[in-house]
């Protein structure tokens, strides 16, 4: 049976101090077979969409014949070392983002960035840098949680807006609700008007998709926030996304990174692969709003959706 996600904070110096597998840092070509341990570990990154992630993880395991337990990171520093060394075998990761993480981690944090808007790309170097690391990258499937913008729906309507296309050709000026380093970030306020040529006239720091950032959007106070495609809460504020039809954001599609020496089999990859075939961007943000506005468990919205699409028993 699946266990109770272990308290975050203790966890976090367990698997510091108690990792014991060898150190991958500078480790080449991976010829031991893959591994197929029973018990598995799967990781969470604390966040409502990672939960939601690693507890269909965990019912899918659980259904193929695995026990499994989840455990609560909420820090990268700490899990990517703990799924190289075996301390957690499992986690949700986004492509584009792992990847330079990894390549980061590799290279320096001034390495030029690998992830990119093109979907193949992106995996063939996420996978070049994890490999080597003793980690296998399973397929993604069609769930992606890119970043995002997003305007009041009468502001929309008002202008005939559907895409970020659209924003460009209206020549409106647009004050931007986002974070502190969308001013230099070539997907935020550079790329608009690189890509799109939309008059952005300002950043105003309340961070991405935050409340605050979204609540100065319907006020008026900005014309426009940054968010994401999973955002459970724009319907909310009476908000509605502009498509990104010239695909400035990198492909952060949803990808399962198992520790190969451990969860490296084709049972695990069949298990998890299951998922692919039916989660989509439209059902995790709907799930995401059922934890975040219902109050819902994440177990609990978990296992209804994996029911609901047969992948488990109902």
């Amino acid at each position: 049976m699946r266990g109770r996600a272990a308290p975050a904070a203790m966890a976090l110096f367990a698997l510091v101090g108690c990792a014991t597998g060898p150190s991958l840092e500078n480790q080449g070509e991976v010829t031991a077979p893959p591994g197929d341990s029973r018990h598995l570990t799967v990781g969470s990154a604390g966040f409502t969409e990672s939960d939601l992630l690693a507890q269909m993880y965990a019912l899918l395991l659980e259904q193929a014949g695995y026990g499994t337990k989840i455990l609560s990171v909420t820090n990268r520093e700490i899990y990517e070392p703990a799924l190289e060394s075996g301390q957690i075998d499992v986690v949700p990761e986004y492509a584009a983002t792992f990847a330079d993480w990894l390549n980061a981690k590799a290279n320096g944090p001034e390495a030029p960035t690998v992830g990119s808007p093109d979907l193949a790309a992106t995996m063939t170097a996420l996978r070049g840098l994890a490999t080597p690391r003793g980690l296998t990258v399973l397929d993604p499937g069609r769930a992606v949680d890119q970043n995002a913008f997003a305007v009041t729906a009468a502001y929309a309507e008002e202008h005939g807006l559907r895409t970020l296309s659209d924003l460009g050709a209206a020549k409106l000026p647009v004050r931007l609700a986002a974070g502190d380093e969308c001013v230099q970030r070539p997907y935020c306020a550079p790329g608009l008007r690189e890509t799109y040529g939309i008059d952005i006239t300002g950043v105003d720091p309340k961070g991405v998709g935050t409340t605050q950032a979204k609540q100065a959007v319907q006020s008026g106070q900005d014309q426009m926030v940054l968010t994401t495609t999973t955002d459970a809460t724009i319907d909310d504020f009476g908000l509605v996304l502009l498509a990104d039809d010239k695909h400035l954001q990198n492909a952060d599609y949803i990808v399962p990174v198992v520790n190969r020496s451990r969860a490296g089999s084709e049972g695990v990859t069949n298990a998890l692969g299951r998922l692919n075939e039916v989660l989509t961007t439209a059902d995790l943000a709907l799930m995401n709003e059922r934890v975040d506005n219902w109050r819902r468990l994440p177990e609990d919205v978990a296992r209804t959706y994996l029911q609901e699409k047969k992948l488990i028993p109902g």
